[in-house]
């Protein structure tokens, strides 16, 4: 499920920070949290969410996952610029990316684990499992204050990591015939999110500012989700992630740091009629390439098909445009004021909904059925999505905040 890119901006300083980012982050996590709360609502339209495996098509749902792998890779360069400006080398660059990743891939196999939970020989129920790996999430990555005891935060964390670890241990999934233990049935979102966001930043970290090598790295991994959809890729290569091997996930994150490193380029010069044309002429070819591929391997969501690669990217770019207009150009930031938390500590945002969802069953609290149905119900989930970037704000304000 920000920052440099990942799912927390918090790395980099104020001064360095692009509001069109942050806000187009924002947008995109409370539209996730729409989506995701869908599941709650009937009687709505079957656009609104995800297109089942095999059919050819996208819904909205469909394209808000790829959004933000996009906009992992917009915040990439300047979060990697901004830490060489603190005096980072490239082997701590290294080693941070390195720390980050593994932290998404234990929150996304933990998280994916409990859709899958057999409650009764685990002993846990799916809502306590996602609260209890929520808390110890926190717990762990929390970034603390200066002022808090060392040891107590020590404390803390070995504590939250303990309990993961009885979890993994405890945990039984499936059904009782065919029961299995923890173990990444598959990577979840956070976790494709971390392999993506692995390999982007270490290409544009050994890249070293060069937009050509970039370019290079993207059409190699757009060519790369096109051969895996012809089975061109060789068997002896499929040990590697298929967030990475697959082209499709790696080549939406290099697209947005290619995108913003053109972008930066043209803005240090004070050249926004540039960006317009580069942005907008981008997004047209990249609808162009989805047509010509879309013939052969679909349009897909779930087969990560390079015709969803090419469109998302488009999508997400144009966003991006209107984005900047509206609020680096012409100063209306203060219009996403409310959801701006979500956009800047994303990974906490992302996390509340399981809080949610887990309080209202456990008080057994349960909403009136005219406020689950048709446009009222969409009503609810997006005021739920609101909500969920305001409670994000105000655990910011009294100290909580995720730094990965």
């Amino acid at each position: 499920m920000n920052e440099p890119a990942i799912l927390s901006t918090t790395v980099a300083q104020e001064k360095f920070r692009l509001t069109s980012i942050d806000i187009l982050r924002a947008l995109t996590m409370v539209l996730m949290i729409f989506v995701n709360d869908l599941w709650s609502l009937r009687n709505i339209p079957s656009w609104l969410g995800h297109v089942e495996s095999g059919v050819d098509g996208i819904g909205l749902a469909d394209v808000v996952f790829p959004a933000f792998l996009f906009i992992v890779g917009l915040s990439l360069p300047y979060a990697i610029n901004n830490r060489r400006r603190k005096g980072d080398s490239d082997l701590q660059l290294v080693w941070h990316i390195v720390q980050r990743t593994v932290a998404l891939l234990v929150m996304g196999i933990f998280l994916v684990n409990g859709e899958s939970i057999n409650g009764e020989a685990t002993g846990i129920s799916r809502l306590l499992w996602n609260t209890i790996c929520c808390i110890c999430f926190i717990l762990i990555w929390t970034s603390y204050s200066k002022s808090a005891p060392r040891v107590l935060t020590y404390v803390l964390r070995g504590l939250a990591i303990m309990i993961l670890f009885f979890l993994a241990f405890q945990y039984r999934g499936g059904s009782d015939e065919s029961m299995y233990y923890f173990g990444p049935q598959w990577w979840g979102i956070l976790g494709l999110i971390g392999w993506a966001y692995f390999a982007s930043s270490l290409i544009v970290v050994l890249a070293r500012d060069s937009r050509l090598i970039v370019f290079g790295a993207w059409a190699f991994f757009a060519m790369l989700s096109m051969f895996f959809h012809a089975g061109l890729v060789p068997e002896f290569l499929h040990f590697i992630p298929e967030p990475i091997i697959g082209g499709t996930l790696t080549g939406l994150t290099l697209g947005g740091a290619l995108t913003a490193m053109i972008f930066e380029h043209y803005r240090s010069k004070g050249k926004n009629n540039m960006i317009t044309i580069f942005l907008f002429g981008s997004a047209l070819l990249l609808i162009a390439l989805s047509m010509v591929t879309r013939p052969y391997w679909g349009l897909a969501k779930l087969g990560a098909t390079p015709a969803w690669l090419f469109l998302c990217s488009a999508f997400t770019m144009l966003a991006f445009l209107t984005v900047y207009w509206i609020t680096d150009v012409y100063k209306k930031d203060q219009w996403f004021k409310v959801i701006r938390p979500a956009g800047t500590d994303t990974l906490l945002c992302y996390l509340i909904p399981y809080f949610a969802y887990a309080f209202t069953s456990f008080v057994g609290f349960h909403l009136p059925e005219i406020l689950l149905v048709g446009i009222v119900g969409l009503i609810k989930s997006f005021l739920f999505a609101i909500l969920c970037a305001i409670v994000t704000g105000l655990l910011i304000r009294v100290g909580i905040r995720l730094k990965l």
